[in-house]
């Protein structure tokens, strides 16, 4: 299993725990908007660290950005594997393609 399926399943675990106990836990009671509030936050963060060239906080900064993307799923009952079904879909695509096939809004 990869250390992401990992991360996903322990996140997982965790929807139903107390939030005094996990901070995924309290992060997810306190819902779907501030989980993605906080997957904001830190995108932001990562931003920030990628335009210094600061590599080791950028480093730390997209473990944070990856850990939070998943909460924010989970919070939304999107799992992994259609995240995952989704990029196998679009391989072998150009992207240029891709965005022109998107509805639009």
């Amino acid at each position: 299993m990869h250390q992401i399926d990992r991360l996903f399943a322990t996140i997982d675990a965790r929807k139903g725990a107390d939030p005094a106990s996990s901070w995924t836990a309290k992060l997810l009671a306190k819902g779907p908007e501030k989980c993605a509030e906080k997957f904001g936050e830190e995108a932001i963060e990562a931003i920030i660290e990628a335009v210094r060239g600061d590599r080791d906080s950028l480093i730390a900064e997209g473990a944070d950005v990856l850990f939070h993307f998943c909460v924010m799923l989970a919070a939304r009952d999107v799992s992994l594997d259609e995240v995952m079904a989704e990029l196998a879909r679009r391989d072998g695509t150009s992207g240029l393609t891709e965005k022109a096939n998107r509805p639009g809004p």
